[in-house]
């Protein structure tokens, strides 16, 4: 068992962690029987279902492709899940299964471990999902409600079994980040509407100035700066969307829908892609083409800005710059004013 570890634990919180840790350990390892390579292989495959990088392109599927409004609720839910998961990680401070014993770490994470990210992020967004398909208004799924459930808390399952398997979580980081996230589905529900209300009102000058409000405290509280610059941009570039550039995402006009769709979707990732080169050669770091500038190149003291300011870009595309060129290209049309009925608000 880690020394260090326990020694940073006061003498009060000493006895009853660590008998919670003791329990904890013991059923990891008990999990942790079954391992073998291809099985750990696996589960590695499988907790990648709960990381960023997986829900991102799907986010942005939503958006473009599906249903607009409904997209860019839950691409901002899902950033303000994340770093509430990282402010209350960096708050608690708490050790992970193989910070105790080396051996059962089979992956390898260097955050805080409570409140799993993985368990959090994947209830918020599989349950924020199946809340959506599963509504009265969709008609498509009224007959299958049962099924699109029961695939969400599978996965949303599954995804946290890998993170006790790997030895990265114990199973009150996985309670734990459940929690977070169901709470930050019931705040969205009791919330949403009236704060879109409010901000409907205000025109595109509230929403600028909420979202470069929001950012700020994220920066402040410590988050990682990425989610505050993206949650910025996106902000900022659907507000500008919403009156220079309003689009329906499911107007494909009279070409083959899915064609149309694939084009919009994969034309959205191919520019996504060259702004995240192109900013990487140009900004301050260690990949970047001006290393013959001082504080330019590996170890700049601009790294952290450089972050703020691609994550930002990627969120201006994404809420202003893609929809534009949809229209642009023909692949989708303006938006109508009448408001859609198909999916709760």
């Amino acid at each position: 068992m880690n020394n260090a570890v326990i020694g940073a634990l006061s003498a009060a919180e000493l006895s009853p962690l660590l008998k919670l840790y003791f329990w904890e350990i013991d059923l990891i390892k008990a999990i942790q029987t079954i391992k073998s390579p291809m099985l750990t292989a696996l589960m590695k495959a499988i907790t990648a279902l709960g990381t960023e990088m997986f829900y991102l392109p799907i986010l942005l599927c939503l958006f473009w492709c599906i249903d607009e409004k409904k997209g860019i609720r839950c691409v901002l839910l899902f950033l303000l899940s994340a770093a509430l998961n990282l402010i209350m990680k960096d708050l608690l401070k708490q050790p992970r299964p193989f910070n105790f014993e080396p051996a059962l770490g089979l992956a390898f994470e260097s955050s805080y471990g409570i409140p799993s990210g993985h368990a959090q992020l994947s209830l918020t967004f599989w349950g924020f999902l199946a809340s959506w398909l599963t509504a009265e208004t969709n008609v498509r799924f009224a007959r299958r409600r049962w099924l699109v459930w029961i695939c969400a808390i599978g996965i949303i399952l599954l995804i946290a079994f890998t993170r006790l398997y790997l030895g990265v979580h114990f199973p009150t980081d996985i309670l734990a980040g459940w929690l977070l996230g169901m709470l930050v589905l019931i705040l969205y529900r009791v919330l949403e509407p009236r704060i879109s209300s409010l901000l409907e009102r205000g025109g595109t000058r509230a929403r600028t100035i909420s979202a470069a409000a929001l950012a700020l405290l994220m920066n402040m509280l410590g988050v990682d700066v990425m989610l505050g610059g993206a949650m910025l941009g996106l902000s900022v570039g659907y507000s500008l969307c919403l009156k220079y550039a309003p689009f329906s995402a499911r107007a494909v006009g009279q070409k083959s829908r899915y064609a149309v769709l694939t084009s919009r979707y994969l034309l959205g990732l191919i520019i996504t892609a060259a702004i995240v080169l192109f900013l990487r050669l140009v900004l301050p770091g260690e990949h970047t083409l001006f290393v013959a500038i001082p504080l330019w190149g590996l170890g700049s003291p601009y790294t952290r800005l450089a972050e703020f300011l691609l994550a930002g870009a990627l969120g201006l595309w994404a809420g202003l710059g893609a929809p534009w060129c949809f229209l642009r290209t023909g692949l989708v049309q303006v938006s109508d004013e009448e408001p859609q009925h198909d999916v709760p608000r």
